[in-house]
């Protein structure tokens, strides 16, 4: 990890990638520039981290390895009735970061989560000040998971150049970097998930977006799911999601001449099975032709081999990149979509009477149920929203045992010119601006687990006659006992009663918040990762900004009464 200049008392001295944690500390606020800002480091007498799992905490995506999203009542120290009372206790100003949207994950009173700008923290959960930072050297978006071995507890993450690194949890000390795919558009989204002394890791790529260059030769990126030994970084194992390798095809109708098969990225955190020893991924479109059988499907990987045990595909021909409708058709695959990826995590899941399921939603807006013991056979399928390319279930739904929780995206958007009055153009993708549509989208349905009946559904309150307001919610969902926690393109977090859907507490997260760092705090668009709740405290990442939302660097820490 590079180093960082950082300035104290006028003196400027050249330090490792780990900060001190005593007194005040100025840091450079730009690469390259002289602005200072000054940020509190805990005091040397601060909270250890002997036991961490003996305290509540959140570790990873999904708080464990089944990814239900949902937080026990011991964990959480949150009660139902606590959670219209809930106010900022403290925000983080992220420095260098014009989005937030890596998801926090809490272990041993301390908060670790990365950055835009490829800084990683870890800070103290109640109060917020910073234990140490890191820079990583490439943007890290990917939730944090953590690991004890024999020489103490350790940090892993993925970063945006596909490398995975491991730290010392306590000092942020750097122990073992790996990359683990050398495709140039390959990186990691999802978290992720350590199994005893494996580390299970997906791998994505931004090659749907690169494809919109009619000088780029698209597609050749499969995505994949790579075993990594914790303790070294060893790679144990990588298996694709496509298993033929990518090679030119026939001329298409505008004239080019496509690389695949291609695609099938695995954009969140894998799901483990120990009963079975699989480990389950979902995977997104092709990005060219052929389509596969194993894009928008479901894959049980062999924990210990890697080898494909069995896949259950549930959109059939689903190849599309984001040159389709632009300047660069010849890029474009023949059925030209409908672009329904899985974005979010399966969730593993048993049932009242001992039989088991396995949940994948869907950018289709549909939920589907598989029996994770009958070969990925489907239980039941229920549509909550109409889907679409940025509809239907973005991140991910929580589950409380009975009940599975689903918030619908359905936003749309209107391409407009760039330069056009009230678009903003797209931070990945310079070339193309888009307005929201604030008529469409939104509501979160409560579904049974082992039937998938509609419980209830909310709608988004609205907010038809606010402009650029978007009623989407396309963030991850988060459960605790009695309450159910969704977040939105509009900025709003929302607590809903996980009986009857009423909403019971709802928080606008936009605008200024005043920093514990120093840094301008300025919350935006909820989405891409969910609410985090442990030891009474509920941690949320506020301005993930695509397209037209609201960009945004604060994460907010909210506590009753906010004490």
């Amino acid at each position: 990890m590079k180093p960082i200049i950082f300035s104290v008392a006028g003196a400027a001295l050249l330090v490792g990638s780990i900060f001190g944690v005593a007194g005040l500390r100025a840091v450079a606020a730009e690469e390259g520039g002289s602005a200072l800002v000054h940020e509190t480091a805990c005091p040397a007498a601060a909270s250890g981290f002997a036991d961490p799992l003996s305290a509540p905490h959140w570790n990873g995506w999904g708080a464990g390895p089944l990814q239900h999203r949902f937080q026990s009542a011991d964990m959480a120290q949150l009660a139902a009735a606590d959670v219209p009372r809930l106010k900022l206790k403290w925000a983080f100003g992220i420095p260098g970061a014009s989005r937030a949207y890596a998801q926090p994950t809490v272990m041993g009173g301390r908060i670790f989560f990365g950055s835009q700008s490829g800084k990683v923290y870890a800070l103290d959960a109640r109060t917020g000040c910073t234990f140490w930072e890191i820079d990583a050297g490439a943007p890290v978006r990917a939730a944090i998971v953590l690991g004890k071995d024999e020489a103490g507890w350790r940090a892993y993450f993925g970063d945006a150049h596909a490398s995975v690194h491991a730290v010392d949890a306590v000092t942020g000390k750097t122990l073992w970097t790996t990359r683990v795919e050398e495709h140039p558009v390959a990186r990691i989204t999802g978290a992720p998930l350590l199994a005893g002394t494996t580390l299970f890791v997906p791998v994505s790529s931004s090659e749907e977006s690169r494809a919109m260059d009619p000088r780029y030769a698209c597609c050749s990126f499969r995505g994949s799911v790579v075993a990594l030994e914790a303790a070294s970084g060893k790679m144990l194992w990588k298996s694709h999601t496509i298993a033929q390798e990518p090679k030119p095809g026939a001329t298409n109708d505008a004239g080019g001449t496509p690389i695949g098969p291609s695609g099938a990225a695995v954009w969140s955190a894998p799901t483990f099975d120990a009963a079975k020893g699989l480990l389950y991924v979902t995977t997104g479109d092709n990005y060219s032709d052929p389509p596969t059988d194993t894009s928008d499907a479901i894959l049980a990987f062999n924990a210990a081999s890697g080898h494909l045990a069995w896949s259950r595909q549930v959109t059939a021909g689903d190849a599309y990149n984001m040159s389709c409708g632009g300047a660069a058709a010849a890029n474009c695959p023949q059925s030209k979509g409908p672009d329904l990826d899985f974005g979010s995590s399966a969730v593993l899941a048993e049932l009242a009477n001992g039989k088991r399921v396995l949940i994948g939603a869907q950018k289709s807006g549909v939920v589907t149920a598989l029996d994770p013991d009958r070969g990925g056979e489907i239980l039941w399928q229920k549509r909550i929203g109409r889907g679409g390319k940025l509809g239907g279930v973005m991140w991910g739904p929580a589950t409380d045992g009975s009940k599975i929780y689903v918030a619908a995206s359905d936003v749309k958007f209107s391409a407009v010119a760039p330069g056009t009055p009230g678009a903003q153009a797209a931070a990945a993708f310079p070339k193309v601006a888009f307005l929201l549509d604030n008529a469409t989208g939104g509501g979160l349905h409560a579904l049974k687990l082992d039937t998938g009946e509609e419980v209830w559904n909310t709608p988004h309150p609205g907010c038809h006659d606010v402009p650029g307001c978007s009623p989407a919610q396309s963030a991850a969902v988060t459960a605790i006992p009695g309450i159910v926690f969704s977040g939105g393109l509009d900025g709003h977090l929302r607590a809903y009663a996980a009986e009857d859907g009423r909403i019971v507490w709802d928080v606008d997260t936009k605008g200024e918040h005043p920093s514990v760092n120093g840094i301008a705090a300025r919350g935006g668009s909820i989405d891409g990762p969910g609410p985090v709740v442990a030891g009474g405290m509920l941690y949320v990442n506020s301005g993930y900004a695509f397209f037209g939302t609201t960009p945004g660097n604060a994460l907010l820490a909210y506590s009753v009464d906010g004490r």
